[in-house]
């Protein structure tokens, strides 16, 4: 796919989307005829769609939850010490550390 997107090519949004675009035809159609109960059938179909995709998913026919690498983002510095007074007591633990272990 595209960019490691796959645009929801899963049978949960494939089965809710149709489901959705035939409550959206019906509802048309009765829009023309002036028939209001018929476009309210057809809304209820749409609304089905849209719980149909989401039982689908939590069947697991949806997709599938990618895992997230934690990020780790280094120390806030504090406003007490400028900051080159940081990195240098910094290296001078880390040489101390390299020197004992």
């Amino acid at each position: 796919m595209a960019n490691g997107h796959d645009h929801g090519n899963t049978p949960a949004a494939w089965a809710g989307v149709t489901i959705a675009l035939l409550g959206f035809t019906v509802s048309g159609v009765f829009l023309t005829m002036a028939q209001p109960l018929g476009v309210i059938a057809g809304l209820v179909v749409v609304a089905l769609g849209g719980v149909v995709g989401a039982v689908m998913r939590s069947m697991g026919m949806g997709k599938q939850e990618e895992e997230v690498a934690e990020v780790t983002l280094p120390a806030q510095q504090s406003g007490d010490e400028p900051a080159a007074e940081q990195t240098a007591a910094a290296r001078a633990d880390d040489g101390e550390k390299a020197a004992a272990g």
